[in-house]
Parts: C-alpha cells; sequence; structure tokens
C-alpha cells in the first residue's frame, strides 16, 4: 500500500504544478474566442479537480497531510459554471487567471514520507 501512496502523491504533485498554467491558458483561449477548445479544456480541467479531490480523501485517508481547501475548489468550480451559462466568457477568463490560477500555485507540494 505505501508504494501506491508514494505514486500517488508523486502524481499529486507533479499535476499541482501543471494547474496553474493550465488556468492562464484557458484564459487565453477565452479571451482570443477559441470558446470551443477553451470549453474542452474546462471540461477537462473539472475531470482533474474531481481527480484531485479524491487523490486528497485517499491521502487523507493514509495520513498524508494535504493542504488543499477542497470547498474552495467546489466554489470556483460553481463560479465557472455560473459565468458559462450566462456565456460570460471575460468574468470567467479573469476567474481562471486572477482568482484560480493564483489559488493553486500557493499550494505546497506533498513532501515524500508523511508517515
Amino acid at each position: 500500500m505505501q508504494n501506491e501512496v508514494t505514486e500517488l502523491i508523486e502524481s499529486f504533485n507533479a499535476y499541482i504544478l501543471k494547474i496553474a498554467p493550465g488556468c492562464v491558458a484557458i484564459a487565453e483561449l477565452l479571451r482570443s474566442d477559441e470558446i470551443q477548445t477553451a470549453l474542452q479544456t474546462i471540461l477537462q480541467f473539472s475531470e482533474g479537480m474531481s481527480w484531485l479531490i479524491q487523490s486528497v480523501e485517499l491521502l487523507k485517508e493514509n495520513d498524508v497531510f494535504v493542504s488543499l481547501d477542497i470547498k474552495k475548489i467546489h466554489d470556483y468550480l460553481m463560479e465557472v459554471n455560473n459565468g458559462l451559462e450566462i456565456h460570460d466568457y471575460v468574468l470567467v477568463a479573469d476567474m481562471f487567471e486572477y482568482e484560480i490560477a493564483p489559488f493553486f500555485e500557493q499550494i505546497k507540494i506533498i513532501e515524500g514520507n508523511q508517515h
């Protein structure tokens, strides 16, 4: 089981480092009117957030401390969804660049052995 936890920590850390640049890329797609590509990327972002949340729960079950505010992620997803529903792509782009990206930039990667 320890090996699986180590692999999950490595995957978690690698993914965390990619989120902020991905958020900025989504903002740029929205601002350059590449809406379909942006929407597909937002869908991938949402799926990634589901994986991230499940990973945090598994890590916590294995006594690995993760400093990630899951409620905040849910709030961001709700706000993004609301912005998309009213087709306010400027608002959604701003959220990804100025709120969501900085949120993930400050997340600490998990140190190796925390047991």
